[in-house]
């Protein structure tokens, strides 16, 4: 019996943390090598892809950016930056012309530099920022570049101090932080008050499920498994045709290809000897056989090798 490969996209409910929804999967599966993608706060709902079994070796090559909708609550400013937190500031907030919220809103678009929450899972000499946070310490977390691709305001309630928003951003993005650092910038604090992811690692809010409930004692059968080649339509795809390049191939040798076997995704552009590009090797019946270094332009890399020989 083949072992589990492929990914389940859990929509993450409210109050469950990404680890709680991986040890449910575990038990479902019965298997321990089972990941996610994208941590989200337990307050975060929305997709979170889960990899099975040897798909976790797949993770770091799927696309980093995410997309989300949610809330930025202006008057409030709390010490995990969002409103579960305590509040540090309580202030009332200008209540700014739509076109005047916009141009404060163009800070945070592009590439900008963005210090993450003290609340984060960011290393911060040698341990994780949000257990010396829980200590009491104030941290100066270094700030790091991100790529806000787009934030788009979907309504601005000036009453309550509320905003709407779409962000498509890069990986490493805190959301909080945004809520946070355009609170500060209007100077009178901000919180997120609520988020959804609605895209990560290339999957979509239309591919989700709800993640499978477990009563004592009850037997529930594992979801369905999206198989690995619904992850790697970004990359360009070389299958093997022969059983010598499948040999090949398991024992981590390079292999030789015409460049006119490269399908799918944009060829990379060879423009010296240095360029390095990944792409999936499918074996001769078209299975995942894993990812290799695209080198040069006729080149393959062996880079992540499934069924291996030795």
């Amino acid at each position: 019996m083949r072992s589990p490969f492929g990914f389940v996209i859990i929509d993450k409910p409210q109050g469950l943390t990404s680890h709680d929804c991986v040890q449910r999967l575990r038990r479902l599966f019965g298997i321990r090598r089972i990941g996610h993608g994208g941590t989200l706060d337990p307050g975060v709902t929305g997709v979170l892809p889960i990899a099975i079994g040897n798909a976790t070796r797949l993770l770091p090559y799927l696309p980093g950016d995410k997309t989300y909708t949610g809330t930025i609550l202006l008057g409030k400013k709390t010490n995990t930056d969002d409103i579960y937190g305590e509040t540090i500031v309580s202030k009332n907030w200008p209540k700014l012309e739509t076109h005047v919220l916009e141009e404060y809103l163009d800070h945070f678009r592009g590439c900008i530099q963005q210090e993450p929450p003290q609340i984060s899972s960011v290393h911060f000499l040698g341990e994780r920022a949000y257990k010396r946070a829980r200590k009491g310490e104030t941290m100066h977390l270094a700030a790091r570049t991100i790529n806000i691709h787009d934030f788009s305001l979907l309504s601005w309630k000036k009453e309550t101090g509320q905003l709407d928003f779409i962000v498509h951003c890069s990986a490493g993005t805190y959301i909080r932080s945004i809520a946070r650092d355009l609170g500060d910038l209007l100077g009178c604090g901000g919180c997120l008050e609520k988020l959804k992811r609605t895209q990560a690692m290339g999957f979509t809010d239309t591919q989700t499920i709800s993640l499978p409930e477990i009563q004592k004692d009850e037997k529930v059968n594992p979801p369905r498994i999206l198989g690995p080649l619904e992850a790697l339509g970004h990359l360009g795809r070389v299958q093997l045709l022969t059983e010598k390049e499948v040999s090949y191939w398991r024992t981590g040798r390079q292999i030789i290809v015409a460049k006119e076997r490269y399908q799918g995704a944009p060829k990379p552009q060879v423009l010296s000897k240095s360029l390095i590009s990944f792409v999936a090797i499918l074996d001769c019946e078209g299975e995942v056989a894993g990812i290799a270094n695209w080198v040069e332009d006729s080149i393959l890399q062996p880079k992540v090798v499934f069924q291996a020989y030795g």
